[in-house]
């Protein structure tokens, strides 16, 4: 072969005598292209990535910075100034609470020492008989009980007897103020349209109230006779 140019084939490249290589076009070319734009767009899509976290974390210190008190500042301070004076600000605002709680519980430690000695329970009793009011309409009762803290126990007996006599409870409930509790009662007789049952309920817990009131005073009196007139020991 007299050819200038003496060509060796090769499945990937043309080898040249003077040692010049040159690449197959085609497929190779085109896969480094696809490549090098894969890399493109994986770049761009962190640069999106890391705008948007930075927008982010913008928009959080500046809702933490809006919360903190208004200080008139020349300039914009930087963002780790920002940073400490809002856990300044949180430690304040929490050594605020600590004593807002201490003085909270000592408020109710001295509180409960002053009810402790100004209140006797005998005497509370005693100024607080008990009252009982009775309306009728119709079948319908309501009954308004008001007591000392030391006569809870009429509540539970008025209850007693109406369930006694047949009346149903529709509603009950109490309310305190001061040392006095207010029950108010609805009832709904059963069966009593001329009105008889009513009145004869409305009978027994006046009567059942009035031998309370009795008691009651009666054990105020004889503590009142302990207190003023001790126990004499008689000689002959």
């Amino acid at each position: 072969m007299s050819s200038k140019w003496i060509c060796h084939l090769h499945p990937s490249v043309l080898r040249f005598p003077r040692g010049v290589m040159v690449a197959k076009t085609g497929g190779t070319v085109m896969k480094s292209r696809s490549s090098r734009s894969n890399i493109s767009s994986t770049k761009t899509e962190r640069k999106v990535v890391e705008r948007n976290r930075r927008n982010q974390m913008k928009s959080l210190y500046s809702s933490l910075n809006s919360l903190l008190p208004n200080q008139n500042f020349k300039e914009a301070q930087p963002l780790p100034d920002q940073i400490d004076r809002a856990i300044n600000y949180i430690k304040s605002l929490e050594e605020k609470l600590e004593r807002a709680r201490e003085k909270k519980e000592s408020l109710a430690r001295s509180r409960k020492r002053s009810y402790t000695c100004t209140f006797d329970p005998i005497s509370s009793a005693a100024s607080k008989s008990p009252q009982l009011k009775i309306h009728e309409i119709g079948s319908a009762l309501e009954i308004v009980l008001t007591s000392g803290l030391g006569n809870q126990f009429l509540f539970y007996e008025i209850i007693s007897i109406l369930h006694e006599e047949g009346v149903e409870v529709v509603s009950a409930n109490f309310q305190a103020l001061g040392d006095s509790f207010f029950h108010i009662v609805h009832a709904q007789m059963k069966g009593s349209a001329d009105g008889f049952g009513a009145a004869r309920v409305t009978e027994r817990l006046n009567r059942f109230i009035s031998g309370s009131t009795s008691e009651i005073e009666l054990d105020s009196e004889l503590w009142d006779f302990a207190v003023h007139h001790p126990k004499t020991n008689w000689e002959f």
